[in-house]
């Protein structure tokens, strides 16, 4: 899955466990936490989550969703009918 290496960063008083994803790794799609896109096959993005949690506790993000997340929510509001990945 990963073709960069593992690193910590602190965010909101946590721990977070972040690594890069490069384009031809990224084999299926995902649901972006900071801007509640998709990130679909092919595009680099990072896997974050935080230090304590485990696997099923991993998100995707854009690199610049990650980068801007002090001014984004990672607790967007989806509508009934959103698909959840």
């Amino acid at each position: 899955m990963s073709a960069g290496g593992e690193r910590t960063e602190s965010w909101q008083g946590e721990e977070w466990l972040v690594r890069s994803v490069v384009g031809s790794a990224a084999g299926k799609y995902y649901r972006c936490p900071g801007c509640d896109q998709e990130i679909p096959p092919g595009v680099g993005h990072l896997v974050a989550w935080q230090s304590y949690a485990g696997v099923d506790d991993r998100r995707h993000w854009h690199r610049g969703c990650w980068n801007a997340r002090d001014r984004r929510s990672a607790k967007l509001q989806r509508s009934r009918n959103a698909p959840r990945y």
